[in-house]
């Protein structure tokens, strides 16, 4: 369930005043690449509102540039998030779904006069428009053209008899806004370009700005939750909903965007790495995407957990990659069982122990009293065991817990043995050691602090060495 936030407090007013009766909500992600963990937060907040009020959720796939878009990067999308756990109740649509009820609204608009066929260039554009937001931009000397001929041309604009960047359909709204998005943004393009899904039926494509808000519209979504670099198109959202919908919903409102040190949250980006080949994919474990993410180990609640924690708000933050592991790792603590593996192996022997003999020893799965796991395995205890070459110190240092010359440890899960010497070998060496009559298994703990620093105190012993030893008493049987 998502948090009590400034989004779940507007949602609240809303159908307090009865402006609403049903939460609808949508994360519209350009499949252009692979999903990454500043996604996530965009997918945590739609899908979890709407699971809070108990509304809609859809995903649809932007596809409204053909250029850079295909089916590999809408199947991974969908996939990421079933494993999220965020499969859309509502629904999964596609942009290029609502492509005729764009170009039948891009004709109202032309027709009301609102919008116009501009000839000029995008750099001419751009020198027109003026980057002074407190000066007017010049008007293009197209704009003034009648509802009748702005009509011819973007209907031979559709029939392709103009080339890339020639033409494009403007809204007419107002050059003097100290919004540059509302200085006559466009909102129609000439791309000659397969499309995925629509292959070569069109020629010309919906501005982002403009099918955003009809796409919202007729799907019913009642509030368009996006990240906050979209702050400044607001208002020219608005005005498509208000000049083709008359309605006030949808309602858009933002969200700070997740940032992580250093991270690469740029699909451009993170593309030109997959491209380059600097990376092996898109799911190369070093890379942030959620499919790189799983491959590293990463869990759906780990990363939802970290989302919500880093918090929802309107506020520029930075977060340390850090948190994010803390996450996962607070997790496998309570969920993963563990198994014990020897990195720089020292032969242990037991010497009163027979020779042929095998014991099994249950040993728990998951340490951690939090966990309630009550599960185990079994561990084979013999006289020739591996330990761990730095769980060895001839001369020990202050406080050092682990096997010294004399002193005494408990294998875990199994017997005390104590250390009666060192054989050394330049190849091999073998740690004599005596078990003590009584046999108690050992009480497995989580990983201590002091556990941790002992970790870097290494053993004098040469590299591949064996450490011999030998029991002072004879082996009992343990008891049961």
């Amino acid at each position: 369930m998502a948090d009590k936030n400034f989004l779940t407090d507007i949602i609240d007013a809303d159908l307090a005043e009865g402006k609403i009766r049903e939460i609808h909500t949508r994360f519209p992600p350009e499949p252009n690449g692979y999903l990454h963990i500043g996604s996530a937060k965009a997918i945590y907040i739609n899908w979890s509102i709407a699971n809070q009020y108990g509304g809609k959720f859809n995903l649809r796939l932007d596809d409204t540039n053909p250029a850079r878009e295909g089916e590999e990067y809408v199947n991974s999308i969908i996939e990421d998030l079933h494993w999220l756990g965020a499969d859309p109740n509502g629904g999964i649509f596609y942009g290029s779904d609502y492509f005729d009820q764009c170009y039948e609204y891009a004709e109202k608009l032309i027709k009301e006069g609102k919008a116009y066929v501009d000839d000029l260039s995008r750099d001419e554009m751009r020198e027109y428009r003026g980057a002074d937001a407190g000066k007017p931009s010049r008007p293009s000397p197209y704009r003034d053209r009648t509802p009748e001929e702005n009509l011819d041309l973007f209907r031979r604009m559709r029939a392709g008899e103009f080339a890339d960047g020639t033409k494009t359909l403007r809204a007419k709204i107002d050059l003097a806004s100290p919004n540059m998005n509302m200085r006559d943004p466009a909102i129609y393009r000439i791309k000659y370009a397969e499309h995925h899904r629509q292959g070569s039926k069109w020629c010309i494509y919906p501005m982002y700005d403009f099918a955003h808000p009809i796409q919202d519209a007729i799907e019913g979504i009642t509030h368009s939750m996006c990240s906050l670099e979209f702050e400044n198109h607001r208002p020219l959202y608005n005005w498509v909903i208000e000049n083709i919908f008359g309605t006030a919903f949808p309602k858009q409102r933002e969200f700070a965007r997740l940032n992580m040190t250093n991270t690469v949250m740029s699909k451009r980006y993170l593309r030109e790495l997959v491209e380059m080949g600097i990376v092996d994919g898109w799911d190369d474990p070093r890379m942030p995407t959620l499919c790189g993410l799983r491959r590293r180990g990463y869990t759906p609640t780990s990363i939802f957990t970290f989302v919500r924690e880093a918090g929802i708000s309107k506020s520029d933050n930075l977060i340390d990659m850090r948190q994010l592991e803390a996450c996962i790792r607070s997790e496998l603590d309570l969920t993963a069982q563990r198994r014990i593996a020897v990195l720089d192996p020292v032969k242990l022997i037991v010497d009163n122990y027979p020779e042929d003999k095998t014991e099994y020893f249950d040993v728990a799965n998951n340490p951690n009293r939090e966990a309630n796991d009550t599960t185990t395995r079994k561990v084979a205890f013999t006289r020739e065991l591996w330990i761990e070459n730095e769980d060895f110190a001839e001369v020990p240092p202050p406080k050092f817990k682990r096997l010294t010359l004399g002193g005494e440890v408990r294998l875990k899960g199994a017997y005390v043995v104590k250390c009666t010497g060192v054989d050394k070998n330049p190849t091999a060496a073998s740690l004599p050691s005596t078990a003590p009559p009584t046999w108690r298994p050992a009480t497995a703990t989580p990983p201590t602090a002091a556990r941790s620093r002992a970790r870097s105190i290494r053993s004098a012993l040469p590299t591949a060495s064996t450490l011999r030893c030998a029991c002072t008493t004879s082996c009992s049987p343990r008891p049961t």
